[in-house]
């Protein structure tokens, strides 16, 4: 035990910080008793003042000790903007019997911040250092980089330090992984993949792609820690783990030789954390459960992969086959203007039902407090191309890289056989990858081109 925590249990000990410095001034002999100073010569007059002052100087550093240890063992306060209350009194938002709710998904029993400390192995101290909040701070948890978007220009990825990367593992292995999650989700989780979601979809006649716009900044501090409380965790405890899986999107600023890093939004689930895409499935729950349940209904199939919603139709089994009539003379007047309202043409149909689907999805979206992508919504028949995670869907083959992307690594394979150097942007170390990412649809194909990669480079076998 810490001499901060035991100077802290003293204190609690004696009721109050007042009890424990008045305790501590009688036991060390500095405590004056009051008298009225009308009698006093100016000598005793002045040597009860210099007592006073000794007394007063020792209480000061009592009371700056008590503070000091109260504040190892309490978190007191979490930055600018977040609630916080030291008090562990139940409130209306708990859910019932929180410690159940705890037990059903075999989390931690965590009831109060020294415990989650604990549990972190960390200090009371450090764990409202990792957790602290500033909108311009001169250092941060993160380091920042970039990386390239598919569609241009270049995604910010914040990656945690090694100890708050630490208590973040802690948080997925123990909590996160262990909360409820859809079937409909197939992205960042164990067994599941582009290619399980691809494989949802197989035999469609029409796909319907639509994107999640700002889908990690959408998932803000109090939407993470609204997913914790749900989960059975109290007000300080669910705090503490989403400002622990949250930081703000940040822009690096040079002020008077000083490096600040300025908050440009509020909290949110940064591009980099290892809890992050596990969260988003997690506070995703009612989402999928919401499209799914639509879907179904207007029949149709739904997936998510990430911030990639995907949903398809299929030719009901028995749905009879339609064959071409012998042709009959046209309808006049009345009978005419009858047949038109009441038999629609072939591609009305299929087009009420997308416009019907795609208007309870916009809504279901908007009420769950997401937005779709206004520029990211995509239709595919069967008579063109289909695609869905990247991964080709059209027949009866199963999911599949595209036949470019097969050719680029044959005609890379090509190149090395021949001695010559590798198209420009390509290395070994990708055209291992794509084989991989080839091989994870295709495992005769991948294998036979890891085989002559591997005849040309001795490269090692892609994982």
């Amino acid at each position: 035990m810490s001499d901060l925590t035991t100077l802290w249990l003293a204190v609690r000990t004696a009721g109050s910080v007042d009890n424990y410095v008045r305790q501590q001034l009688e036991a060390k002999g500095f405590l004056v008793k009051r008298r009225p100073t009308d009698g006093m010569s100016p000598k005793e007059l002045e040597k009860y003042k210099q007592e006073l002052k000794r007394e007063a100087a020792e209480a000061r550093s009592l009371r700056a000790a008590a503070w000091k240890a109260h504040k190892a063992n309490h978190i007191v306060h979490v930055g600018e903007g977040v609630y916080w209350n030291d008090a562990d009194d139940l409130d209306r938002f708990d859910v019932p019997q929180p410690e159940e709710r705890q037990a059903e998904n075999g989390l931690p029993p965590l009831d109060s911040p020294k415990k989650l400390a604990e549990a972190l192995g960390l200090s009371i101290i450090e764990l409202r250092w990792l957790s602290w909040h500033r909108d311009l701070a001169t250092g941060v948890h993160y380091r920042r980089f970039t990386i390239p978007k598919r569609s241009g220009g270049e995604r910010a990825i914040w990656a945690p330090m090694p100890k708050l990367k630490k208590a973040q593992r802690w948080i997925l292995r123990e909590i996160v992984e262990k909360l409820p999650v859809h079937g409909a989700a197939h992205g960042f989780l164990a067994g599941r993949s582009i290619a399980t979601n691809a494989a949802a979809h197989n035999g469609a006649l029409v796909v319907l792609k639509l994107d999640l716009k700002d889908f990690f900044p959408t998932l803000t501090l109090p939407r993470v820690k609204g997913l914790f409380r749900r989960a059975g965790y109290r007000e300080q405890v669910a705090t503490l783990l989403a400002l622990l899986c949250t930081e703000s999107p940040r822009e690096i600023v040079e002020q008077d030789g000083k490096r600040l890093f300025v908050a440009l939004g509020p909290r949110c689930l940064p591009q980099g954390a290892p809890t992050s895409p596990a969260i988003t499935n997690a506070v995703c729950m009612r989402l999928d459960r919401r499209l799914a349940g639509a879907a179904a209904k207007l029949g149709w199939r739904y997936t998510r992969y990430a911030d990639d919603l995907t949903f398809s139709r299929v030719r009901p089994a028995e749905a009879p086959v339609v064959e071409a009539a012998p042709a009959a003379k046209p309808a006049k007047g009345k009978k005419a203007a009858a047949a038109a309202e009441t038999t629609p043409a072939p591609s009305q149909a299929p087009a009420a039902r997308l416009s019907k689907l795609l208007g309870v999805v916009h809504e279901v979206v908007k009420d769950e407090g997401f937005i779709v992508h206004p520029d990211k919504t995509r239709v595919a028949r069967s008579g063109g191309r289909q695609a869905v995670t990247g991964l080709i869907i059209n027949g009866d083959q199963g999911p599949r890289p595209p036949r470019e992307l097969r050719r680029r690594v044959r005609a890379a394979l090509h190149h090395l056989a021949q001695g010559k150097p590798l198209p420009e942007g390509e290395t070994v170390e990708r055209v291992a990858g794509l084989i991989a990412y080839i091989r994870m649809t295709m495992p005769q194909e991948g294998e036979r081109l890891y085989a002559e990669l591997q005849k040309v480079t001795g490269a090692a076998a892609p994982a």
